[in-house]
């Protein structure tokens, strides 16, 4: 798997206040959206700016989840966090089931048509309701649904390459 053990997956954000002792409403990215209270410690922040938090409490309140971060005791110090991304380190992750991907793992590949056209890099991967689709950047942006079989032929995460069945024009 290519990349290193200290590079940070994003699985969510602290999006809104919970009471007044700390807590923070968490808009997360696992299924099912209460997994991300299992990955400790949790690193907070954005862009290059990140430090360690651990979970206190946390737990599934309404169709969210909520948790207070040790060391926040305070509705002024909960927001002070608003707007963080909540990430772990890739190793925390458990490894995918054979024929499955961390998003976090696509993004940065090449992809290339099954005739050998370079179409760009994976930049990021959208959730939609039919499939998730590959948002590939070259020299314009394509998007590419990520449809195993039909559209995706082959994913080398070690050679840091996917093949696509995919017209260069489209």
């Amino acid at each position: 798997m290519r990349g290193d053990a200290e590079r940070l997956v994003t699985l969510g954000r602290i999006t809104g206040l919970y009471g007044v002792r700390g807590w923070v409403r968490v808009a997360s990215d696992t299924e099912p959206r209460e997994n991300i209270l299992a990955y400790r410690p949790w690193q907070i922040g954005s862009g290059e700016s990140w430090r360690e938090a651990r979970v206190a409490e946390g737990r599934v309140q309404g169709k969210g989840v909520v948790a207070r971060l040790e060391g926040c005791s305070d509705r002024d110090a909960a927001a002070a966090l608003l707007g963080c991304e909540v990430a772990v380190h890739r190793d925390q992750l458990p490894p995918p089931a054979p024929g499955e991907y961390y998003w976090a793992d696509l993004e940065g590949l090449t992809v290339r048509t099954t005739a050998g056209v370079e179409l760009g890099r994976v930049e990021r991967v959208l959730a939609t309701g039919a499939n998730d689709v590959l948002v590939v950047r070259g020299e314009r942006e394509r998007l590419i649904p990520f449809v195993r079989g039909e559209v995706i032929r082959a994913v080398d995460l070690e050679g840091g390459w996917l093949e696509v069945d995919w017209d260069p024009e489209f």
